[in-house]
C-alpha cells in the first residue's frame, strides 16, 4: 500500500508539472542575426578608401567613358585616370614601378591582352577576386583562381577616313598599293601594345603565315614600311580625323566608335579584310600593390554586372557574358542589334599562341621592320 501511494505522488507530480510548463508564457526567442550583406560590406570599404585609378582606359574604347561617369555616379568614388593611350605592357611596368607607391600613378586595375594573363601570376602582379557573376564567365576565359578574367573581345579592322582616301583598302594587299604612301599606321607601338601585335598576328594569318607562324605578318610590315606607307605613329581618332594617319589598323569596337563621335566629320568607313581578321580577348586584374583594393573589387562588379556589360555592349564590345545574359534577357537587344557582322574567316588563336606571337614581335619588330613607333 505504500508503495501504492508513492507512485500516485510521483504521478500527480508528473503531471502537475507538464501543466504548469505548458501555461507558463513561452521565452522569446533570440533572432538569428541576419546574414551580412557582402555587397554592402563591399560598397562601404571601398567608399572609405575614396577612389579609384585606372590605367589605358580610353573614353572611345569599348564605351569606358559612360563606364567611368556610371561608376563613379552609382557609388560616389572619384576615378584617377592615368595614361589613356598606354598598352598592355606599359600597364604592367606601371603596377611594376609603384609597387610601393600608394600615391595617384599606382594602377588598381589592369585591362590587358588576353596573352598577358600568365604573365600576371607569373611575377605576382596580380590578386585574385572573383566577381558575383563568376559563374558566368566561360571557363576558357578565365584563370580558375580568379587572377584575371576575360572581359570582352573584338575583331581587328580598318578604320579609313573616306574623305582624305579616294580608294577605300579592302583587303591586306592593297595596304601596299603606292596611292596609299603615308597614310597607314597601327594604333600602338607592336613592342608594347596588345592590339598593335595582334594586328601583325592578323596579317601573318593572311599573308602566308599561320597561328603558329607570325615571322610572315613582320615581312607584311616591313614591305608596307619599304613602300612609305607606313607612318610610325600610334594612330589615335584624332590623327584619324585630321588626316595624319587616314587608314589605320584597330579592333573594330573602336573605329566604329569613332564613327559614331565623329558622324561625318570626317566620314569613317569600317572595313574587315577580305581574306580574314582576327579576334582578341582583352581581361581585367586587380593589382597586387592595390592602394585600393575594395575600389577596385567593387569597379569589378560593377564591370561584370549585367549593368556594366551592357555598357561594354554599347560600345560595340562583345562582352564576355553575352550568351549567359541573351539566355536569362539581361542582353540589351538595340545594342546587341547593332554588333558588326562579317563575312570573311575569323581566327581565334590560343592564350599560349597569343603569346609566344607576341613575344616574336615584340623582339623583332625593330629588326625586321625598321620603324620606330611613338
Amino acid at each position: 500500500m505504500p508503495h501504492k501511494k508513492l507512485y500516485f505522488l510521483i504521478s500527480f507530480l508528473v503531471v502537475l508539472a507538464m501543466v504548469l510548463t505548458a501555461c507558463a508564457p513561452k521565452a522569446a526567442e533570440t533572432p538569428a542575426p541576419a546574414a551580412a550583406d557582402p555587397m554592402a560590406a563591399l560598397v562601404e570599404a571601398a567608399k572609405a578608401e575614396g577612389s579609384l585609378t585606372t590605367i589605358a582606359l580610353p573614353h572611345d574604347w569599348c564605351n569606358y567613358g559612360e563606364a567611368i561617369e556610371a561608376f563613379k555616379a552609382k557609388y560616389g568614388l572619384q576615378v584617377n585616370e592615368l595614361n589613356p593611350d598606354a598598352g598592355s605592357a606599359d600597364e604592367i611596368e606601371a603596377v611594376k614601378a609603384n609597387k610601393d607607391n600608394k600615391g595617384p600613378q599606382a594602377p588598381d586595375v589592369i585591362d590587358v591582352g588576353y596573352g598577358f594573363g600568365p604573365q600576371l601570376i607569373e611575377e605576382q602582379l596580380v590578386q585574385p577576386y572573383k566577381v558575383a557573376t563568376w559563374d558566368s564567365i566561360p571557363a576558357d576565359s578565365k584563370d580558375p583562381n580568379g587572377y584575371w578574367y576575360g572581359d570582352y573581345y573584338g575583331v581587328m579592322a580598318f578604320e579609313v577616313n573616306s574623305d582624305a582616301v579616294t580608294n577605300v583598302p579592302q583587303d591586306w594587299a592593297d595596304l601596299l598599293k603606292p596611292e596609299y604612301k603615308g597614310q597607314f599606321a597601327l594604333s600602338g607601338d607592336p613592342r608594347a601594345s596588345a592590339q598593335a601585335q595582334m594586328s601583325v598576328y592578323a596579317a601573318a594569318l593572311y599573308n602566308r603565315g599561320g597561328l603558329d607562324d607570325v615571322q610572315p605578318g613582320l615581312d607584311f610590315f616591313k614591305q608596307i614600311n619599304d613602300a612609305g606607307n607606313f607612318v610610325p605613329v600610334i594612330a589615335k581618332q584624332s590623327t584619324v580625323a585630321k588626316g595624319e594617319t587616314p587608314i589605320i589598323m584597330r579592333w573594330d569596337y573602336s573605329a566604329l566608335s569613332d564613327k559614331d563621335v565623329l558622324a561625318g566629320n570626317p566620314n569613317i568607313e569600317v572595313v574587315y579584310p577580305k581574306s580574314g581578321t582576327i579576334a582578341g580577348i582583352y581581361i581585367q586584374a586587380i593589382s597586387a600593390y592595390a592602394p585600393h583594393p575594395n575600389a577596385a573589387k567593387l569597379w569589378m562588379e560593377f564591370l561584370y554586372s549585367d549593368e556594366g556589360q551592357n555598357i561594354w555592349l554599347k560600345g560595340y564590345c562583345h562582352p564576355i557574358r553575352y550568351a549567359d545574359m541573351q539566355t536569362s534577357g539581361a542582353l540589351n537587344a538595340e545594342f546587341a542589334a547593332k554588333l558588326p557582322t562579317f563575312d570573311g574567316p575569323v581566327a581565334f588563336p590560343s592564350i599560349d599562341q597569343i603569346n609566344a606571337a607576341k613575344q616574336v614581335i615584340a623582339d623583332n619588330w625593330m629588326t625586321a621592320v625598321g620603324a620606330d613607333v611613338k
